[in-house]
């Protein structure tokens, strides 16, 4: 994220903001800044009398205040990092008082993740002119792809677009969720090497016959028999395969062939941009709309809704995943 690599820029040619107000919903972002000035702002042997560390749900604004009020010992400056803020919600406005008075010795960090203030709101205009705040936002799924391309290349490792596709699969846009399987992969794999789908089946504890990207392809392929084990393998083992993930991403997969059929532009590029794929998968889509007529995927679509319902157990008590999933396969199949 550009913004994200301008803050640590101006962090490191001495640009430091007294106050910095990280939020949003997507915590990823504010745990690596924060965490970048937690290790960056003081010197080493400056953190003990100069570094405070506190957590939302321990203390008020009065006691941050007072932490933040307090001078440097031995040093040009302190920091005070509030993480959990979100749990001050209710009193953050109190906040207000010490924006308008801030003690230019102290970086303030406050980290209030999942949450984000009104900006219309008189402590966030205070904030945004003294200091700094940013908001986290979540990623769309189909800029995730790129997003671990990019932090991948930054040390030194590539990826391969089925193992890239997998991982977006598997994991959605949880950022912080990637970037710790993303960490195993380069403890085991040597600087440089390009990761594939089997580093991803063997590393990160995918099943490399039995997931649901490959029952997308049983099912896009029309191959019922391959669909058929994948499902009885989910049913087997439900923990590591919840029947509520594996309707919702089926669902998600007919529903991109759905919008396939209405492109007028099938142009690859635009296909890859309009259905949040990498072009790598095009063909894989091409098999389904050749297998699929467009009034099929509408009433499979329609028929997934109603298994999705079910699978969150409206009206369903007497079917187990078994049965749900057989009933997936046969409103596809016939």
């Amino acid at each position: 994220m550009d913004e994200v690599v301008k803050i640590i820029n101006d962090i490191k040619a001495g640009n430091i903001k007294p106050i910095y107000f990280l939020m949003g919903e997507e915590p990823y972002y504010i745990d690596k800044l924060t965490e970048y000035i937690e290790e960056n702002v003081l010197q080493e042997h400056e953190r003990d009398f100069n570094q405070t560390v506190l957590y939302g749900r321990d203390v008020t604004i009065e006691d941050i205040v007072g932490n933040a009020k307090r001078y440097p010992m031995m040093a040009d400056r302190q920091v005070v990092i509030v993480k959990e803020a979100q749990e001050l919600a209710r009193t953050i406005d109190k906040l207000e008082s010490y924006a308008e008075n801030f003690q230019d010795t102290t970086v303030l960090v406050m980290a209030y993740k999942y949450k984000t203030l009104d900006k219309r709101k008189k402590l966030v205009k205070l904030l945004d002119k003294v200091g700094l705040v940013f908001e986290s936002k979540k990623m769309y799924e189909n800029q995730v792809g790129t997003w671990i391309q990019r932090v991948l290349q930054g040390k030194g490792y590539s990826i391969e677009p089925k193992a890239n596709a997998m991982l977006v699969e598997f994991l959605g846009n949880d950022l912080s969720r990637i970037s710790n399987e993303l960490n195993k992969l380069q403890i085991i794999l040597p600087k440089g090497h390009t990761i594939c789908a089997k580093d991803i089946e063997e590393n990160i504890g995918f099943s490399k016959d039995f997931n649901v990207f490959e029952l997308q392809n049983a099912l896009g392929a029309k191959n019922q028999l391959k669909a058929y084990k994948i499902a009885k393998y989910f049913a087997d083992n439900p923990k590591d395969n919840p029947m509520v993930v594996t309707t919702s991403l089926v669902f998600s997969y007919f529903v991109k062939v759905l919008k396939y059929h209405g492109l007028k532009d099938k142009n690859p590029k635009n296909v890859a941009s309009v259905l949040g794929i990498s072009p790598f998968f095009i063909k894989d889509y091409d098999v389904a709309l050749k297998n699929y007529p467009m009034k099929k995927v509408s009433a499979i679509v329609a028929g997934l809704r109603d298994i999705d319902v079910k699978s969150k157990g409206v009206g369903s008590n007497s079917l187990s995943n078994h049965d749900l999933l057989k009933e997936m396969l046969v409103t596809i199949f016939n």
